[in-house]
């Protein structure tokens, strides 16, 4: 399998977390292929026309892209375990996560993307909006996160806090959310996620 990543975009980590909590990373060869809206990578967009990572083609020659196709593909030729069918819940959850991967990178994009003068504040603080919010709503749903085996939706939110704590460090998000940090600096400190820390 061929997986075309940045090292920190939050859905790749999502996707290498599955990697590496599958026994997965040794059948990857990593293609490094950095990209932004206004400028994307060639290489991707040979393989995906929405030229978005992560991008995955299995050894079959099929191209998956979004990390919820990847992931559960990934799960599927595993024999499964990260998903549960007909669990909507926990898919409302991994999309709750995403959610707030999006309105991280789109904050990022407000300042990367646009000069100075021309940044809109009240974009960035509606995309920290809609994170605060997913972060009450997983704290008001800790118990269905802090215990039980790893599923998507612990990967999903482990990615979206990593991504917090790498691109956001001076949003002070723990204090409110009391029992999900105590799960997340637990989990942060797994092999799995050690390995898949974002590096610039």
């Amino acid at each position: 399998m061929k997986l075309y990543f940045s090292p920190t975009s939050p859905f790749v980590r999502k996707v290498m977390l599955v990697l590496y909590l599958k026994g997965l990373v040794e059948d990857v060869q990593l293609v490094l292929a950095p990209t932004k809206p206004t400028t994307p990578n060639k290489q991707v967009l040979g393989q995906n026309p929405i030229g978005k990572i992560p991008c995955l083609v299995t050894d079959e020659g099929l191209t998956l892209f979004d990390s919820r196709v990847i992931c559960r593909y990934l799960d599927e030729k595993t024999g499964g375990g990260l998903y549960a069918s007909g669990d909507f819940k926990l898919l409302t959850r991994e999309a709750m996560a995403d959610g707030m991967m999006d309105a991280g990178v789109l904050a990022i994009y407000e300042y990367a993307l646009r000069p100075a003068g021309a940044r809109h504040q009240p974009m960035v603080d509606a995309m920290h909006g809609k994170i605060a919010r997913a972060i009450e709503a997983f704290e008001k749903d800790a118990d269905a996160m802090v215990t039980g085996a790893i599923r998507i939706d612990h990967i999903a939110l482990a990615s979206a806090l990593g991504y917090m704590d790498f691109r956001f460090p001076g949003i002070p998000w723990r204090p409110k959310a009391k029992k999900i940090t105590k799960w997340f600096d637990d989990f942060r400190e797994t092999p799995a996620m050690l390995a898949t820390a974002p590096k610039e």
